[in-house]
Parts: structure tokens; sequence; C-alpha cells
């Protein structure tokens, strides 16, 4: 058993969420308490997630840590903290047993490995599931079972919603230590079988302005923020969950929108303004709001995190004419049979009514690809040991 347990390994998979109800702010950077509670659609991973695998050997001389391939500096603060507080929880649950292999593998270095596959720091939740990801294999690796959504969040604070699929609250919490800052599912992914979400990518590239430091100057400078922290968001959070437990869509989409709409206000109202979006994404908006209007009713809700990508939430039966028109409005540079990735997507025929009032000036080449997904499960353990990231010798495996 001893040499069994000389190279312990779990490998997990976790996935991206998007705000519908935006976080931007904290109120403790270290413990990374937001200064609101916020909401969101958990993805699902069969189009986009992370996998992290966690190995822990008596071989190894220090902690390593790689991601998508590259060895990164493991001493990030905030790495640290998602190790120390998973050791801790792993310790606390040992409670002065004498279960001899984890207490070895907790005096073990760990190396851990991690990939995305979608683009890393593009304003796609990258850190999100990330962080998630680093969490829930750590978790496994020392058999913890316990509140894991505290742990993620001291990692990146959206990170905490991605410990859970579907529809997911992360309550702001009121205690200075953080232990009630934590998320709770609203409703599992299987809630609202019909909706679909588009993701727009313009840009794979790193954003200008990196969440954590556009939030702290946006706290310290912005009106805007204060009052929507204090006055908005709780009404929002009630509405919003009323619509997703109805499955309203006109309610859901006009409140994404609306909140996606201030979000980025208070990013304007910063000083010096921050900028996420830019001419595309305001180009994706007004077409948003001319199909809608063609339609008189809301029947595609776009929403941006921190960088130009769109988010775009709809339900099935629209996804056909509605991906059509953005091929129409941002005609496929070169790869017209890879623009449509992820979920299959039917042909769709626009009428002439429809393409007069909605597709305006095109922008060739100006969307990379549409990734078409829906809502998913949170984190899940990878059984099969040909997809652990790791070799046996606790170093990346090169892949073919």
């Amino acid at each position: 058993m001893a040499a069994e347990r000389a190279l312990a390994m779990a490998t997990c998979t976790a996935p991206v969420n998007i705000a519908v109800i935006k976080y931007w702010g904290k109120r403790d950077t270290d413990l990374i308490l937001p200064i609101n509670s916020s909401l969101s659609v958990t993805l699902h991973q069969d189009q986009l997630k992370t996998t992290t695998t966690a190995a822990a050997s008596r071989d190894f001389t220090e902690d390593r840590l790689w991601l998508n391939g590259a060895e990164v500096d493991v001493g990030h603060p905030r790495v640290q903290a998602c190790l120390r507080e998973v050791r801790r929880l792993a310790r606390k649950r040992r409670g002065g047993s004498e279960d001899t292999a984890t207490l070895g593998l907790l005096s073990y270095k760990v190396h851990v490995a991690s990939e995305n596959n979608f683009p890393t720091a593009a304003g796609l939740a990258s850190s999100a599931a990330g962080y998630a990801c680093l969490v829930s294999a750590l978790a496994r690796l020392y058999g913890v079972e316990d509140e894991l959504s505290e742990v993620a969040r001291r990692g990146s604070g959206s990170a905490c919603r991605s410990m859970w699929g579907g529809f997911v609250q992360w309550q702001r919490g009121e205690r200075p230590d953080g232990t009630d800052s934590l998320a709770h599912q609203v409703a599992p992914e299987t809630h609202w079988p019909e909706l679909r979400v588009l993701v727009l990518v313009v840009s794979g590239k790193k954003k200008p302005v990196a969440s954590t430091a556009g939030m702290q100057t946006s706290v310290e400078t912005s009106p805007l923020l204060k009052h929507r922290a204090e006055v908005v968001v709780p009404e929002r959070l009630a509405q919003m969950i009323r619509h997703i437990r109805e499955r309203d869509f006109e309610g859901f989409g006009q409140l994404t929108m609306q909140d996606s709409n201030q979000f980025h206000a208070t990013c304007l109202d910063t000083f010096p303004p921050i900028f996420y979006l830019n001419d595309l994404s305001r180009h994706i908006i007004a077409l948003a709001h001319r199909y809608n209007t063609h339609h008189g009713h809301t029947k595609v809700a776009y929403t941006f995190d921190a960088g130009p990508n769109a988010v775009i939430f709809t339900l099935a039966d629209t996804v056909d004419e509605f991906v059509e028109v953005v091929r129409c409005s941002f005609p496929p540079a070169t790869n017209g049979d890879q623009f449509v990735r992820g979920l299959p997507v039917g042909s769709a025929a626009l009428s002439q009514e429809l393409m007069a009032a909605v597709v305006t000036e095109p922008v060739p080449g100006a969307v990379q690809y549409i990734l078409h997904t829906k809502p998913g499960p949170g984190p899940q353990l990878v059984d099969d040991p040909s997809q652990h990231l790791l070799g046996a010798d606790g170093l990346p495996r090169r892949h073919a």
C-alpha cells in the first residue's frame, strides 16, 4: 500500500460561468469578498471547460504548476490560498485520526497541470473555471468533501459560482471572515431545457485592464458602483431568480441586458474610465436590439463580462435564425466551416423584411467564431487514467 501511495493523482473538469447579475468590486481584497451578490449561468463543459490534474508524491521536491503546457509561478498568492485551504480542510477532516496514508499525502509536494479548451484571460471567465477546477482536483486528491465554494472564492471570486451547475447565486455574505460568502444553486441545469447560449468570440487576446485591478479602481472612484451595489442589485437579484424559476425569457433577457449595460456604465464611471467593450461589441448590442424590435419581443439577450466577447442567451427555436443573422452581419473571413462550433446549428432562410430591418452594413471577419452551448453541470471527476494531464513521473504528458 505504501508503494501505491507514493504517487496519488486526481483529475477533474470544471465549467465556465457567465454572470447575468454582475459581480464587480470587493470589500475585502485578500478574502475576495464582494460588495454585492451576483447570479450566473454555468455553461456546458462539452463546449467550455478547464481540466486539471493534481498529483502528490514523496518524490516531488517542490510544488509546481503548469497552465496550458507552460510552467507558471506556483507561488501566486491565490494559488497558495487554495492549496492552504484545501490542506487545512483535509487535516481538519482527519481530526487527529491515524490515517497515515493521507497524513503522508499532506506532507508531500504537489504538481498541478491545468488546460483550458478556450482562450485564457480573454473575458471568458477562464479564472473562474481554472480555480474551481484546481480546488475540485485538490479536494479529490485529499479526500475533502466539505463546502468548497468558499475555498474556490479565495482563488477567484467568480470561481465559487463554477462549483455548481445550472443557475447559481453567490451571496455576498455579511461576516468579515467570509465564511458566509458562498455560492448556492438556484436551479439545476435541467430546469430550463430550451435555454441556449451563443458565445460570439470577437477577440481571443488578453484584455487591456485585468479584472482585479479594474474593479478596485471602480470601488475607489465610481459613485454609480456604490449605488448599484446598495440599491439596484438586491432588487434585481430577486427579480432574476423569479424569471429563472418561471422560465420567463422575456423578463430574464431584458434584465440580463440591463444589468450588463449598467456594469459597463460603472466601468465608464470609473476614473480613469475602463473600456472592456469595443466597437464590435457595440455593433452586436445594436444588432440584438434591432432583431428583438423586428420580432416585437425579446428573442435574444446579450451580456458582456470584462471583455469584448458577446454572450447571447436565447431559446432553442431561435438559434438557427439568429446564427444566420450573425453570419450575414459578420461574414466569416476564411473559416466558413469552423465559424459555428459546439452544439449543432441548422440552416435558416432569412426573409427580406428581416434582412432589411436587422442586417445593416456587414463587417466581414469581425466575429472569429460562434460557440453554441447550453447550461451544464458543475465540476466532474475524470475516472479515466488516460485523461490525466500528468504522467507517472508527475510531469505534463506530451500530447501527440
